[in-house]
């Protein structure tokens, strides 16, 4: 039947006047413009038909992959295929009679396949990412950089087939003459080597996740990880800015990965307020009267007094002194009325440790920190924690006859500054 074809289109050329070698040519014009109309005619009747088809499979399905494919294009660069196909096998049978134009048009058709399985190796391994997403395992074990490496070689062996094409020589010839080129190969993919390397020593030893809470001021980074990729790493500061991290530099450089504060249930809450050493005294009896009265300290302090008054009977009052030395000051009845008073914050972890401390003692003072844990980890609340346990504490401090240390103003000096005098 072709043949038939070819000779009625012969025929009518040659009613037409053209000469013998012009209608070859023709002919063979003709057959080229078929071969590439067909291709253009059998890719829409696939993308009309068979596409349909296909995705309307994927939308009925109960599974994943297959809408994720879908929504990535997978099956629409597969198409492209089909004219490459067809243009592959049909050229050559045209261009028999012309080997060198034959070669051409297959060196054109291969690099467009080429382009084609560029695109539908990229719109698989996004769809591999996406899929893989949903899993729980990606949180601990993100596999973009991998997918990344991936690219990256398929890119380059398609480069070198793509360049073999041009230059007629075997792909094989070509891998075997970049030997020496490794050195300059080594210098442009060194940022994706090392970073492929970091990459596995993060994953292998889960010091990173998608979602973790990271600061690294060396790169001023002080938030949640977008995304983990091959080379960078994405940082969504709190005031939402982004920085970019180099990936390696994470395996390099210390940083702080608030992700076993999360996993506890509680945030640390370590505030601490410098005291004028020049308020710190004992305790009158007509102090400890004072402070019995609230019932945070009332316990405390008639079991002081209890084991004082044992004490006293048992050594006939030999030890007077030593129990005057053990006698309570008012930073000491004030550090157990701000624990006692932490254990009532309904905020405050009672399984964790909570402590009220002296630190080393200061020309500024002496300091006495707040050691607890917030039950409360979202940072708005925590704050507002630890501005409420510091307002009650500058606010009752007075109440113990103690002042809070404070380097004298422009207005002190002024108004002439005086230390404070004790109560």
């Amino acid at each position: 039947m072709f043949q038939q074809v070819e000779y009625i289109i012969k025929e009518w050329l040659n009613r037409f006047g053209f000469s013998g070698e012009l209608i070859i040519f023709l002919w063979k014009v003709i057959e080229i413009a078929a071969i590439i109309l067909l291709a253009f005619l059998v890719y829409h009747i696939t993308r009309l038909i068979v596409l349909r088809i296909v995705h309307s499979i994927a939308r009925k399905t109960k599974t994943l992959w297959d809408d994720v494919l879908v929504e990535h294009k997978f099956f629409n660069r597969l198409s492209y295929l089909v004219p490459a196909c067809t243009l592959f096998i049909l050229i050559p049978l045209a261009l028999q009679e012309y080997p060198a134009i034959e070669r051409v048009a297959l060196i054109v058709v291969k690099i467009y396949g080429l382009f084609i399985a560029a695109g539908i190796i990229n719109s698989f391994l996004k769809a591999s990412e996406i899929i893989y997403q949903r899993y729980e395992m990606s949180k601990s074990r993100p596999i973009k950089g991998y997918l990344q490496i991936v690219k990256i070689i398929v890119y380059t062996i398609i480069g070198i087939i793509l360049i073999s094409l041009l230059i007629n020589k075997p792909p094989l010839t070509m891998l075997a003459g970049m030997g020496a080129m490794s050195a300059v190969l080594m210098l442009i993919f060194k940022d994706s080597i090392l970073g492929f390397v970091g990459g596995i020593q993060l994953a292998a030893n889960d010091m990173l996740r998608k979602g973790d809470w990271i600061t690294m001021p060396k790169y001023g980074a002080d938030g949640t990880v977008m995304d983990i990729a091959l080379t960078t790493i994405k940082v969504r500061n709190f005031d939402n800015t982004i920085t970019t991290i180099p990936t390696y530099t994470l395996i390099s450089d210390s940083f702080q990965n608030w992700r076993g504060m999360d996993e506890s249930g509680v945030r640390r809450i370590k505030r601490s307020v410098n005291i004028d050493m020049t308020t710190i005294r004992l305790c009158t009896p007509e102090m400890l009267e004072k402070f019995k009265m609230n019932p945070l300290l009332k316990e405390y302090i008639e079991s002081h007094q209890k084991e004082i008054d044992e004490q006293s009977i048992r050594d006939d009052g030999k030890h007077l002194q030593i129990m005057h030395q053990r006698s309570l000051t008012n930073l000491n009845i004030f550090m157990v009325y701000l624990k006692e008073y932490l254990k009532l914050d309904d905020d405050i972890s009672k399984e964790n440790t909570l402590v009220v401390r002296q630190l080393q003692p200061l020309n500024t003072g002496l300091p006495v920190e707040v050691y607890a844990f917030s039950k409360i980890q979202e940072w708005k609340d925590y704050e507002e924690i630890q501005g409420e346990i510091m307002n009650h504490v500058l606010a009752i401090i007075p109440y113990f006859g103690l002042k809070v240390f404070q380097n004298p103003t422009g207005a002190d000096i002024a108004l002439g500054f005086h230390p404070p005098k004790a109560d």
